[in-house]
């Protein structure tokens, strides 16, 4: 954070332009003649370059920095952000216009700008707008009459809101129960396989269990986590999560407990003890440590020393989680996984739980609930059922079965060992559907879990038709009975037995029976 400075005057402004040393509202300080803004504030990392307005004259530039000048001190730097993204898109549009003048805002500049934006994009000119008719009643000169007129009265759609979420989109909607099992079964193998980091893992999980923005995430520090320990001797953990978007409030202002499910809460606390022990002698409190610290971190003072942003930190999940190559059933490639997609996911499984708006709300850390009634409106567009045929279609695009199909058990890793035969008793159990390759002991359930396991090796002539038929019908059976988040629990392994009886079909065609 730069400090305050004594404001310098620029040669050709007018007396009433603003320049020198700005103190925004988020209390940060900047330079305002500077070509770009460069500020820290909290955990967002702010540049906002002022070349890239080349087409405006000196005297146009001016009074439109003067007008950010406005914004930056009224509003927060994320909606200053915003403003200077669409203000630069507008003057480009102006630029791009035969004819046009980069020496004042004219109505047929407004009128062009509009004609070039379609339904997706048209709330673009509803934030030129307010910026617009701030720089006409600030007093600065450049933007027409006819131009302010116009502007008033132009009726523009707003944003459209939960579209992503209400149409199920695939690459931008909320993840399937299939695919967001997908999405851990990868991250626990790449995890045991040391390919992601510790801090990468658990970031995922608190992404899935929790439902929270980036920034959030970001703002976390060691002392958040917190255990209580009943009279039986369990511990549970809760971690407070500062609160975001709240008016005229710092982000760790204000937070609200969490509790952590067990298998989750135990290796965060671990973790963030060892975080801790990283900070002894650099923090005189190594508790105000971030949770995920940035060690080359260019803020190295105040609350958010060593914090990465939370563009950093979406960014830096999203990556680690690109990497790990999961397939979408959807569409048969590998997923886009975002943040708010995992957030999307949240509020729509707490939907699809029977919680209603209020809820939601507050699990998605919302003031109302103008935003959230997508999620309940959307869940019975969410309900699907599942065959046969659509499950032998669905299972090449999953690749849900991770094992590897051998012929029979002399083929097996554990071949000479009777317990590594894999048997499903409400079939038959004299018959085994394969056999298990992992040496070490497993808590899931057989066989059910093995179709999903890399550790998994099915015989070719186990009865995974039988298998495949008996899921099915407990499936149609709980979705006629207690909905669809209980029956859908099973689809991940439905697309397992699926590939497997593919995998088997085709072995038997490649040996000519």
């Amino acid at each position: 954070m730069t400090s305050t400075a004594p404001s310098r005057p620029k040669d050709f402004a007018l007396p009433n332009y603003r320049t020198g040393f700005v103190t925004a509202k988020s209390k940060d300080v900047f330079d305002s003649d500077a070509d770009v803004w460069k500020f820290r504030s909290e955990v967002r990392a702010l540049s906002l370059a002022f070349t890239q307005f080349s087409f405006l004259s000196d005297e146009m530039l001016s009074a439109l920095k003067s007008t950010m000048v406005w914004f930056a001190e009224n509003h927060s730097p994320g909606y200053l952000q915003n403003l200077h993204g669409r203000m630069l898109h507008f003057v480009r549009s102006m630029a791009a216009t035969k004819g046009a003048t980069g020496a004042r805002i004219t109505s047929a500049a407004v009128i062009n700008y509009k004609g070039s934006l379609d339904e997706t994009t048209e709330y673009y000119l509803g934030v030129v707008k307010v910026f617009l008719l701030k720089w006409s009643r600030l007093g600065y000169p450049g933007v027409d009459a006819d131009a302010i007129a116009l502007l008033k009265g132009l009726r523009i759609k707003g944003n459209a809101k939960g579209v992503a979420v209400a149409t199920m989109d695939p690459v931008m909607g909320p993840f399937t129960g299939i695919e967001l099992e997908a999405i851990q079964a990868a991250l626990n193998n790449a995890y045991s396989q040391a390919r992601i980091t510790e801090a990468e893992y658990l970031l995922a999980w608190l992404f899935m269990a929790l439902g929270q923005r980036p920034s959030q995430y970001a703002a976390l520090k060691v002392r958040d986590l917190t255990t209580v320990t009943l009279a039986d001797g369990t511990v549970t953990h809760f971690i407070q999560v500062p609160r975001a978007k709240k008016r005229n409030a710092g982000l760790r202002s204000s937070s609200k407990s969490r509790e952590l499910v067990p298998q989750i809460g135990v290796l965060v606390w671990a973790y963030a003890q060892k975080v801790a022990l990283q900070f002894v002698g650099v923090l005189d409190d190594p508790s105000n440590a971030p949770l995920f610290p940035q060690i080359r971190s260019t803020c190295l003072t105040g609350p958010f020393a060593y914090h990465q942003t939370g563009a950093q930190l979406g960014k830096g999940l999203a990556e680690s989680l690109e990497a790990l190559s999961v397939m979408s059933e959807r569409t048969g490639e590998l997923l886009n996984i975002t943040p708010v997609r995992f957030r999307r996911t949240f509020g729509t499984r707490a939907a699809q739980q029977g919680h209603g708006e209020l809820v939601i709300a507050e699990l998605l850390d919302h003031s109302d609930t103008q935003n959230v009634g997508v999620y309940v409106a959307s869940v019975p567009e969410i309900a699907a059922r599942i065959d046969k045929a659509i499950a032998m279609e669905l299972a090449p695009l999953a690749q849900a079965f991770q094992g590897m199909l051998i012929a029979d058990e002399s083929q097996a890793t554990r071949g000479a060992d009777a317990s590594s035969r894999i048997v499903d008793l409400r079939i038959d159990k004299s018959t085994p559907m394969g056999s298990c390759g992992q040496h070490s002991f497993c808590g899931f359930n057989a066989p059910i879990a093995c179709y999903t396991c890399k550790s998994f090796q099915p015989w070719l002539d186990g009865p995974h038709e039988a298998v495949l038929d008996k899921l099915l019908e407990r499936r149609e059976r709980l979705l006629s009975t207690t909905g669809s988040t209980m029956a859908s629990i099973n689809d991940r392994a439905i697309l397992a037995v699926a590939e497997v009886i593919q995998l088997c079909n085709e072995f038997r065609k490649g040996e000519g029976h």
